[in-house]
């Protein structure tokens, strides 16, 4: 069950037409309903809009993010416990910091066009506030927050499943996940033989050579990768090893 918690918010009726139309598309957009608009436009509004329109009930989206940035941090930490049960705990917070970083959120929140969203004052619009990373990252968050309190966890993870999971199953991390690493010690805590990595193909003209690598336990295939560099390929046949041996303890 959702939790529901009484928050102060800023009141609808202070948001301008226009602004309240472009949250109406964007919630379409998201595939998301609010219960609590009021909620959603805190979210998006920055102290800079606030410090310029000084009424009672404007609220900046700084504690959103606060609350934002917790949610998200215990989302994205529960999906990669169960998803991969025999990383370490070492890697899985190196994962884990790589995926809720500041890069990482001005990407989904680029590609959600959330800057287009943000309440600004006219200062900070004038100064390029819109495509500030930091400022971006904090919108996410802040979403987060808003999305948590309106509607609990699960609409939270409901989200994130269509936003961002998808980016670490086809390995937008890879570059901090050391796949050959995790599936040598899954054979071995298995004891099911030792690995061997092939290139069985090359690809493309000299400047832009694609690699083919196979990687096999003990003569039998668990994946083909392919990749600019050697190194890449047994990545990502690796990777697919893992997904394999995986699906079929699953079995």
């Amino acid at each position: 069950m959702a939790m529901k918690r009484k928050v102060n918010q800023q009141k609808p009726g202070l948001i301008k037409e226009s602004s309240r139309a472009a949250f109406d598309q964007l919630q379409k957009d998201l595939n998301i309903k609010f219960e609590q608009p009021a909620l959603l436009y805190q979210a998006f509004t920055h102290s800079s809009y606030v410090n310029e329109h000084r009424r009672r009930y404007y609220l900046d989206n700084e504690r959103l993010e606060f609350l934002g940035d917790a949610v998200l941090e215990l989302s994205v930490s529960h999906f990669l416990y169960a998803k991969y049960p025999e990383m370490s705990e070492g890697k899985l917070t190196k994962l884990r910091a790589a995926i809720v970083c500041e890069p990482s959120l001005v990407t989904f929140a680029n590609e959600l066009n959330l800057g287009n969203y943000i309440l600004l004052g006219k200062g900070e619009e004038q100064t390029g506030g819109r495509t500030r990373p930091a400022l971006l990252a904090d919108v996410f968050e802040s979403l987060i927050g808003a999305l948590y309190l309106d509607q609990g966890l699960e609409a939270v993870v409901s989200f994130m499943e269509v936003v961002l999971f998808p980016k670490v199953e086809v390995g937008a991390f890879s570059n901090v996940m050391d796949y050959k690493s995790q599936l040598q010690e899954l054979v071995q805590q298995k004891n099911n033989g030792s690995l061997s990595y092939e290139i069985i193909d090359e690809k493309g003209p000299a400047h832009s050579r694609v690699f083919v690598t196979r990687v096999s336990l003990a003569d039998q295939e668990l994946g083909i990768g392919n990749g600019r560099s050697k190194k890449e390929a047994e990545q990502k046949a690796a990777q697919l090893a893992i997904l394999k041996l995986q699906e079929a303890t699953e079995d």
